[in-house]
């Protein structure tokens, strides 16, 4: 909302110490009626988490390059939800657990990044969880096979909780 109005960014709020906890953290926005319109996060922890919120809002709204920067008018409404990641951890495909694992591959050069929830609210299977995952990253469906790819899981904590 600052941003949007051209105003100086608000004081990070105090709260319990995980707030100045480095975490990897994505904020997504989304419509009243639930449609995507923006999200943008950090893999690794780089900043404690109030901060990479902050930062990582406006990005969401002003930098996806999916979407043309966030309006003010189409602020009222929108909805925030944040994915805080458990750190990035080899995956083993044959593990994959829909809805609780999101996914990273890496290969030639490209990346690419699923949270858990887009992979349940899609009703993917873990097969179709990891082509889509290589297509996010501009690579061929099954390049998450090649030796040289690093595929990578993790865990979200989701607030609001129902969120996804």
């Amino acid at each position: 909302a600052a941003r949007l109005a051209g105003d100086p960014p608000p004081p990070l709020p105090s709260g319990p110490p995980e707030f100045d906890q480095p975490r990897g953290v994505f904020v997504t926005l989304r419509k009243p009626a639930g449609e995507l319109r923006g999200c943008i996060g950090y893999t690794e922890p780089r900043l404690p988490l109030a901060e990479a919120v902050r930062e990582l809002a406006v990005r969401a709204a002003c930098h996806d390059p999916r979407f043309a920067p966030l309006g003010a008018e189409e602020q009222a409404g929108l909805q925030l939800e944040l994915s805080v990641l458990t750190p990035l951890e080899p995956a083993d495909p044959d593990q994959i657990e829909v809805g609780v694992h999101g996914l990273q591959v890496r290969h030639e050069g490209r990346a690419g990044l699923l949270l858990p929830q887009v992979a349940s609210s899609r009703g993917w299977d873990p097969q179709t969880f990891l082509r889509q995952t290589c297509l996010k990253a501009g690579l061929p469906p099954e390049a998450w096979r090649e030796p040289a790819a690093e595929l990578s899981w993790f865990r979200c904590e989701l607030y609001p909780p129902e969120a996804g």
